[in-house]
């Protein structure tokens, strides 16, 4: 759900990068917190039936229930020896793969603590841990070749946190996603 200017939550529409970032958001957070960045190529659901007819049967409902949806499918080998954000730049995907989407989690602190932490990355990252008013969160994000975004993060606290989405929660990942497509 995202605000209006005057106040009221409009729903967000149901489209396809929307429904498989719910999807993916599920899905990872079935498996708990304390895990490796994921990531995912999405394919349409429809094509994907059609060229793999052993996957059809498991596939009727989703494409019953969303036509043009994406079908998300698990990269299990990442680049090795960089950070995930430093693999995606090496990341090009074949034109058969419609999107992609990544799950990552991080630390957010409050605005303007930045402006308190040490330079050094030792210190920064001792001080971001120590923090009283850190975060964790579980950030989601899906972009497909024509352009659509959506996003979505939780809260590690309280258990069972609101899901936040909209199409620009995690502008930097998303842009690093997008990167991939091109």
């Amino acid at each position: 759900m995202e605000p209006t200017p005057d106040g009221p939550v409009e729903p967000l529409p149901s489209t396809p990068a929307r429904l498989v970032a719910l999807e993916i958001e599920q899905h990872v957070g079935d498996d708990g917190w304390d895990q490796r960045p994921r990531l995912f190529a999405l394919v349409r659901t429809a094509l994907l039936a059609q060229q793999e007819p052993g996957l059809a049967m498991q596939l009727a409902v989703s494409l019953r229930d969303n036509p043009d949806g994406l079908t998300p499918i698990e990269q299990e080998d990442l680049p090795p020896g960089a950070t995930f954000e430093d693999a995606l730049e090496s990341i090009v995907w074949p034109d058969v793969v419609d999107g992609c989407a990544a799950v990552i989690e991080r630390v957010m602190l409050p605005p303007g603590a930045e402006d308190e932490l040490p330079e050094d990355p030792a210190a920064l990252a001792e001080a971001v841990a120590a923090h009283p008013e850190r975060r964790d969160v579980r950030l989601v994000a899906v972009v497909t070749r024509d352009g659509e975004r959506h996003s979505a993060v939780r809260g590690r606290e309280p258990h069972g946190a609101q899901l936040l989405e909209g199409p620009d929660l995690v502008p930097g990942l998303v842009e690093a996603l997008s990167r991939t497509l091109t």
